[in-house]
C-alpha cells in the first residue's frame, strides 16, 4: 500500500517550500532537545536493554504500520507511536527523538524512500513529540534517562492533553503535505482521513501509558505488548483487505468502478467555481490479439505492466482505475483547462508506447483516450463516463489517439435513445417491412438477384431512414433479433418466388455481430430445410470493413456458411483496406463496388480507372462484380464497357415492396434493358 511513485517535489514549488520549512523546524527542535541530554545519561541508557527493546519495536512499527484506510498516504498509522510516546513519558524528549530518528532512517532505507520523505518523517515526529513535551512541562513533568517518570491514574487528564497535542501536530503536518502533493483542498483531506486517524492513533496512544508503567516495574515484560499490537494490526489489516477487495481490481490492484465513482463524486462536490474535473477513458488497441495468440495469463501480465505504467505517468492526486478488460479510467480531480487534460492523456500514451517484452516476444502497445470535463461536458459521474466513452470511440474511429467529447458527434443523444426504445417496440409490433431492389445483369438485362432492404414507418415520425436506426441496433442487443426477423422474412419471400418459378436469390445484409454469432448458420440451415429452398436461394452481404477484420476473417461462422453453400457478397468494396491475399482466401462469390466510385465515373477519369482496376481484379479472382449506385444511362453503358457484370441503382430499379417486386419480377425476369424506360424502371433491349 506504500506509494511507489517518485515523490520528490519540484524545487520552488509550494510542496517543496512547505517540506523544507517543516524539515528546518524539525532540525531546530532536534538540536534544542539534544542540548538537554547529557553524554553520561546517554551512555548509561545505552548500557541498559530497555532502550534497545524500544528501538526494536519502533523500527518494527515503522516498517509495518497499521492501515486504517486504503489511502496510501493518510491511511497509515505507525505502531511505533505507541512505544515512542511511552518513551517520551518515561525518558523525555531528547532520548525519544534519538530512538524515533533511528527507527525512521532504518525504515526509509528498507522502503527506499527519498531523503525528503525520511527527513520530513523525522521532523514530523520530532515536532509532534515537542508539542507533547511542552504539555508535560506545563504540568511540571520533565523526565530524563537519569530520572524517568512513571504515570499513575491521576495523570490521565494530562496524558490525554499531551496525546492530543502529539496527534494534532503530527496529523496536521501530514495532511497539509498530502493536500499540497495531491493538489486537493486541505478540508477534503481532513474530512476523508481524520476519523480513521483518530481511531488508529487513539488506540495506540491509549496503550502507551501501560507500556511506560511496565517499563518502570519490569522491562522484560515490554515484549508482551507485541500481542495487543499484533491483534490491532491483524484486525485492521483484515478490515482494510475486505474494503480493498470491494473497491479495487483483483488483477492490477487499481481502484475499480466503485472507488472511481466515490472519488469522482468527492471531486465534483469539492470543485470550486472555475475549477474543472477531468475523466479520461482509455482503451487499449489490439489487446485482444495478445489474448488470442498467447493466452490470458500473458494478457494478464501485460495488464499489470500497463497498470504500473499508468500509475507512474499521472500527476500526484490523480487516480487510475480499471473498469474491466483492457479499459481503464483516469480521474483528474483538479484540472486547469482542456489543454492540461490533453497533456496528461498524451503522457499516458507515450508511457504505453514503450515496447513490452513478454514470453520472448516484443509488444508495441497503443491506446485510444476519450476526455470529458466537468462542468464543460457533463454535470455528474454517469454523464462524464458516458461522454468520455463517446470521445474514446471517436478517437478509435478517427485513429487520432486522443479526443475530447463533442456533442455534435455523440450518437447517444436522448433522441437516439428514445428511437432505440421505439425500435424495440417496432420489432415486437411487426412494424418493420422489407423492400427489394433488383441486381441486373448489365450485358443482357437478366435479373441476377434481389437485395432485401429493411424499412420502418414510425407511427409518429413517419419513415425512418435505415442509416438512423440500423447503427443503433448494431450498437445494442437488438441487432441479433433484427437480423433474425429480416432473414426469416427474406427466406419466406424467396420461398414464395421460387414456388412461382421466379428463381432469383435474395440477399440480406448482416453485421459484424452476426458474423460472430454461431447461431446464424443454424438459423439459415433450418429455414432453408423448412421451406425446401436450396442454399443458392439466399445470399449474405457483408461490408468490406467488417469482413477484413481479423476477428471476422477467422470467425467460425464464415467457414460454416461456406460449407452450407450460402454465398457471401463483399459490400461497399473500395472503402476498406482489403488484402489481396485475404480477398482470395475469403469464401465470397460477389464483390459490390461502392457507389462513391460509381457515381463519378462519367466525369472523373481517376474514378473510372479505379473501377476498371477493381473489375479486372474481381474477374481475375473468378468473382462477380456488381456496381452500386447506377443512377444514369451513361453510367450503365460505361460500366458495361468496363466489363462490370451487374448493376444496382435507381436508374435500373428502385427498392419495391414485396407485392410490387413480385409484379416487377414476373414482367421483367427475362426482359432486357438500358435504352428505354418502362413503368418507372429503365429497361430496354440490348
Amino acid at each position: 500500500m506504500t506509494e511507489t511513485r517518485d515523490m520528490r517535489p519540484r524545487p520552488g514549488s509550494p510542496l517543496w517550500t512547505y517540506l523544507t520549512g517543516v524539515i528546518v523546524a524539525g532540525l531546530v527542535a532536534i538540536a534544542v532537545a539534544q542540548t538537554r541530554l547529557g553524554l553520561g545519561e546517554l551512555t548509561q541508557a545505552a548500557r541498559e536493554p530497555l532502550p534497545w527493546i524500544l528501538l526494536a519495536f519502533a523500527v518494527l512499527g515503522e516498517l509495518r504500520p497499521v492501515m486504517v484506510t486504503s489511502a496510501p498516504q493518510t491511511g497509515r498509522v505507525p505502531t511505533a507511536s505507541m512505544f515512542t510516546f511511552a518513551a517520551l513519558m518515561y525518558y523525555g524528549l531528547p532520548m525519544t527523538v534519538l530512538l524515533h530518528t533511528a527507527a525512521v532512517f532504518i525504515s526509509g532505507l528498507v522502503h527506499r524512500q527519498s531523503w525528503q520523505q525520511v527527513m520530513f518523517a523525522v521532523a514530523q515526529a520530532t515536532l509532534a513529540g515537542t508539542a507533547a513535551s511542552v504539555v508535560f512541562g506545563a504540568f511540571g513533568i520533565h523526565p530524563s534517562p537519569g530520572a524517568p517518570w512513571t504515570p499513575d491514574g491521576g495523570d490521565i487528564p494530562m496524558i490525554v492533553l499531551a496525546g492530543a497535542a502529539y496527534f494534532t501536530v503530527r496529523t496536521l503536518l501530514e495532511f497539509v503535505a498530502v493536500a499540497l502533493h495531491e493538489r486537493r483542498p486541505f478540508t477534503r483531506v481532513l474530512r476523508t482521513s481524520l476519523g480513521p486517524q483518530v481511531l488508529g492513533h487513539g488506540t495506540l496512544l491509549g496503550l502507551a501509558p501501560l507500556v511506560a508503567v511496565v517499563m518502570a516495574h519490569s522491562p522484560a515484560l515490554v515484549p508482551l505488548f507485541v500481542m495487543p499490537v499484533a491483534a490491532v494490526y491483524l484486525t485492521a489489516s483484515l478490515s482494510i483487505r475486505r474494503d480493498h477487495q470491494a473497491t479495487h481490481d483483483g488483477l492490477t490492484g487499481l481502484p475499480n468502478r466503485k472507488m472511481l465513482i466515490l472519488r469522482t463524486e468527492e471531486a465534483l462536490a469539492a470543485a470550486r467555481d472555475g475549477e474543472r474535473v477531468g475523466l479520461l477513458l482509455l482503451d487499449l488497441d489490439r489487446f485482444k490479439e495478445v489474448n488470442d495468440t498467447l493466452g490470458h495469463p500473458v494478457g494478464d501480465r501485460l495488464l499489470q505492466i500497463i497498470a504500473y505504467r499508468l500509475t507512474h505517468s499521472v500527476r500526484p492526486g490523480d487516480m487510475v482505475a480499471r473498469l474491466g478488460g483492457d479499459e481503464f479510467a483516469v480521474l483528474l480531480p483538479s484540472i486547469r483547462d482542456a489543454q492540461a487534460a490533453k497533456e496528461v492523456a498524451s503522457r499516458l500514451r507515450v508511457a504505453l508506447s514503450e515496447p513490452v517484452r513478454l514470453e520472448g516476444m516484443t509488444f508495441d502497445l497503443d491506446a485510444s483516450i476519450g476526455i470529458a470535463l466537468y462542468p464543460d461536458h457533463a454535470p455528474d459521474f454517469e454523464l462524464l463516463l458516458q461522454r468520455s466513452d463517446v470521445a474514446m470511440y471517436l478517437a478509435k474511429e478517427n485513429r487520432t489517439g486522443v479526443e475530447f467529447y463533442v456533442p455534435g458527434k455523440d450518437r447517444n443523444s436522448p433522441e437516439r435513445l428514445s428511437l432505440l426504445g421505439d425500435l424495440r417496440r417496432a420489432i415486437d409490433a411487426g412494424e418493420l417491412e422489407l423492400h427489394y431492389q433488383p441486381k441486373v445483369n448489365l450485358a443482357d438485362g437478366r435479373v441476377e438477384g434481389m437485395e432485401a432492404l429493411v424499412r420502418w414507418s414510425h407511427p409518429e415520425r413517419g419513415p425512418i431512414s435505415p442509416a438512423d436506426f440500423v447503427p443503433l441496433a448494431e450498437q445494442s442487443y437488438l441487432m441479433r433479433e433484427l437480423t433474425h426477423i429480416v432473414l426469416r422474412r427474406a427466406l419466406d419471400q424467396a420461398a414464395r418466388w421460387w414456388r412461382d418459378g421466379l428463381e432469383v436469390p435474395v440477399s440480406v445484409n448482416v453485421s459484424a455481430r452476426d458474423l460472430l454469432d454461431t447461431g446464424l448458420p443454424e438459423q439459415l440451415e433450418a429455414g432453408l430445410a423448412e421451406l425446401g429452398l436450396p442454399a443458392r436461394a439466399i445470399q449474405l452481404e457483408v461490408t468490406e470493413r467488417i469482413l477484413m477484420t481479423e476477428q471476422a476473417f477467422t470467425a467460425e461462422t464464415i467457414g460454416t456458411l461456406a460449407r452450407l453453400g450460402v454465398e457471401l457478397a463483399l459490400d461497399d468494396f473500395g472503402t476498406g483496406y482489403s488484402s489481396l491475399v485475404r480477398l482470395q482466401r475469403l469464401p465470397v462469390s460477389e464483390v459490390k463496388i461502392d457507389r462513391s466510385f460509381i457515381r463519378r465515373i462519367a466525369e472523373s477519369r481517376e474514378d473510372e480507372r479505379i473501377v476498371r482496376s477493381i473489375v479486372d481484379l474481381v474477374r481475375s479472382l473468378g468473382l462477380r462484380s456488381v456496381a452500386e449506385g447506377v443512377e444514369s444511362h451513361e453510367i450503365a453503358v460505361r460500366l458495361r464497357k468496363l466489363g462490370c457484370q451487374a448493376g444496382q441503382g435507381w436508374w435500373l430499379a428502385e427498392p419495391m415492396a414485396a407485392d410490387e417486386a413480385t409484379v416487377w419480377l414476373r414482367a421483367r425476369l427475362s426482359s432486357a434493358f438500358l435504352d428505354r424506360p418502362r413503368d418507372g424502371a429503365r429497361l430496354a433491349s440490348p
